[in-house]
């Protein structure tokens, strides 16, 4: 039964994305909750964003540091690791990660709280397509702002390591500046954007299909919301897998 569940599932939120992504019938009230879902979902991530990337990237270059003692490896090594590390992985996967319990447990709550309220159900009683004057703005706004976390993200990381380099001197700080300019493509940055553009996706819209799909009262939307943590998880590690064959493969 769990496996004809999860089929359905899967039909439903085929069905759900079907009514989402189409043409906003009032733009100016799309446009309102846009500009509400950037500030909500994208603004208010920037603070957690940056905290965990500095910390991250500041361990990350101390640990590096501190096992790569190799006469075989030059000291550079040290920050052209630790750059590959947080543009290609930390900045994009894993704080999509982490941004999957804020943001996404945001959203299911959100349109839960709607659902089980009947907020929802008056929507679809006035004519008002319900899920695309709900979800469609948040999956823009969130969307759209991934790329500033991302930078974000990466600038603070690098930081972080900098930071370490000028505190414990494990690599010097004019080792690990060189170590983060050899060999640089830009390519990665745009590779990490893209692929965490994919994953705002993918945090937003699952986690409204709970949302909207909530039935029951508080226990349920708090349930909801658990799972669209646990399978946002589970689909940004998979997808993280198939996008890095498809693009660097």
């Amino acid at each position: 039964m769990s496996f004809i569940s999860s089929i359905e599932s899967v039909g439903e939120y085929a069905l759900l994305m079907k009514k989402v992504l189409t043409i906003p019938d009032r733009m100016s009230e799309f446009l309102k909750e846009f500009v509400k879902g950037v500030y909500f979902l994208g603004v208010n991530s920037i603070w957690i964003v940056v905290i965990i990337s500095f910390f991250i990237g500041a361990v990350i270059v101390m640990q590096i540091g501190l096992n790569i003692d190799s006469p075989m490896l030059p000291r550079f090594t040290v920050g052209a690791v630790s750059r590959e590390i947080i543009l290609l992985e930390f900045s994009s996967t894993i704080m999509c990660l982490i941004l999957a319990g804020k943001v996404g447990s945001s959203v299911a709550s959100e349109i839960g709280t709607m659902r089980i309220t009947e907020q929802i159900d008056a929507l679809d009683i006035m004519g008002v397509n319900s899920a695309n004057y709900l979800i469609l703005p948040k999956i823009a706004s969130f969307v759209t702002f991934m790329p500033v976390l991302v930078v974000f993200s990466m600038f603070t990381g690098l930081i972080g390591g900098y930071v370490i380099c000028q505190t414990l001197g494990i690599p010097s700080v004019d080792t690990y500046v060189y170590g983060i300019q050899t060999f640089f493509r830009e390519s990665l940055v745009w590779y990490s954007i893209v692929k965490s553009m994919m994953f705002g996706f993918i945090i937003a819209s699952v986690a409204a299909y709970f949302g909207y799909h909530a039935k029951g009262g508080a226990l349920e939307v708090g349930q909801a919301s658990t799972n669209s943590v646990v399978i946002n998880s589970v689909l940004i590690l998979v997808w993280d897998l198939v996008y890095t064959q498809l693009a660097l493969g």
